[in-house]
Formats: structure tokens, sequence, C-alpha cells
């Protein structure tokens, strides 16, 4: 098992594909196919092309650009001989509506050694709990309101349970931190890590690492509070 959270902006990628490249061997193939799953909606920094682009930088691999419309859902033959698993940013609630019919098999196939690279909202729904939207709670601001687009109130959505910690993303860039500290002091979510940009939490059956420029912040809930600590990347 492998599972890449970044944070955003331009994360290491050469472990990944080196990952994917031993998935293709499951298949007897010598070029991993990797999904780029993409809905582009709100989203307007990272197009698809560029995606492939470091993808096929960071090592030999065939993207493939798997791109969901409003109104468009993916299929289990979206994919078929797919080694290795790319979810893009944006609106994490358009990737989890665009995913739903295949977040079982999302979890199966990670389960079973498909590794996954989720950045920004990538990142975001592989938790148990999502923070999709919003900035404040209860009607009060606990995070810069330049994070979420027109919504106020905090939401949380049911993820793809890839980790059983919550995910937050773009940390010190966008001051994510404090919403995360905040949902977790009002016991809305069990703590979990925000994520720099250019930094990828990874975890394996190993343990974890944080690989990349930046840091990743742990929250951890306690009887008086909230403890923030601070690892860096190796």
């Amino acid at each position: 098992m492998s599972i890449y959270l970044s944070g955003g902006g331009e994360p290491p990628l050469a472990d990944f594909v080196a990952d994917a490249a031993r998935s293709s061997a499951r298949r007897d193939a010598t070029v991993p196919r990797i999904a780029v799953i993409y809905t582009g909606r709100h989203y307007r920094k990272t197009r698809p092309d560029e995606i492939v682009d470091a993808l096929t930088a960071a090592g030999e691999c065939e993207p493939v650009v798997l791109e969901y419309g409003v109104s468009q859902e993916a299929a289990l033959a979206d994919l078929i001989d797919i080694d290795a698993l790319y979810v893009s940013g944006g609106d994490p609630r358009e990737y989890l509506r665009a995913l739903q019919p295949v977040l079982g098999e999302i979890r199966r196939r990670v389960a079973e050694g498909t590794p996954y690279f989720g950045t920004s909202a990538g990142a975001l729904i592989a938790a148990e709990k999502a923070l999709v939207a919003g900035y404040s709670i209860g009607g009060i601001a606990v995070a810069p309101p330049t994070i979420s687009d027109a919504e106020s109130e905090l939401e949380i959505a049911e993820g793809i349970g890839l980790v059983d910690i919550t995910i937050e993303v773009h940390a010190a860039q966008w001051g994510t931190v404090s919403r995360l500290i905040a949902a977790t002091e009002a016991s809305l979510v069990t703590g979990g890590v925000a994520i720099d940009e250019d930094t990828a939490l990874v975890v394996t059956d190993g343990g974890l690492n944080v690989v990349g420029g930046g840091s990743i912040w742990q929250v951890i809930p306690g009887e008086h509070g909230v403890t923030v600590a601070t690892a860096a990347a190796s």
C-alpha cells in the first residue's frame, strides 16, 4: 500500500511513479498506466496536460486523463488496466460526486496495492471525514474566507476512507491549519494533519514519511484542547 497525500503546489512525484511501475508488474506491463482524475470545476491552476507533463517527467509512465464534467460520473470500466491513481485539485465535493460509483473499488484497489496520489482536493477526500468547504463554525470564522469560495459554514463529508485521519491542505500558504484545529476542538473531527504545498505525507505499510519542501502540521485532540506539532520533510 502506498498513499501519497499532497498539500498542493508542485509535490514530488518520482516515488509515486516508481510505485506505479511496480504495480504494473502485476499485469505483466512494462509501462504503468496512471489514471489522472480531474474535474476542473472552480479550479484555475493546474490543467490535465500539465499533470501529464509532470508525471512523465518523473518517470516512464502512460497517464490516462479521466476528466468528469458537472453531470458525469466515473464507471468501473474507467479503471480497467489502471496501475495507479492520481486525483487532482479543485472542488472536493465535485470529486466525491463524480467518483461516487467507484469509491468502493478505489478503496479495494488501494488496499490491494494500487498507489494513490491525491493533491489538494485529491488529498482532502482520501480521509474518512473530509473538510470539503467553509471557513466558519457556528458563524464564527476559523480560517481566512479565501480558502472556500462563497460558502461560510464548515461542511464535512464522508470521504473515500483511505486514511482514518482528517487531511487539510495548502496549510502554511492558505492558513488552513486553524480550520483543522477548530474542527478538532469542536469535536467535529478527531484530529488530523495539515500539509504544506510542495509537500506530501506518504502512508505505506511500513509507516509514515514526509517528503518535499515543506512541513506537515499534526493536530491531536486532548482533554484541555488540542496539541499542534510539526514535522519537516526528509
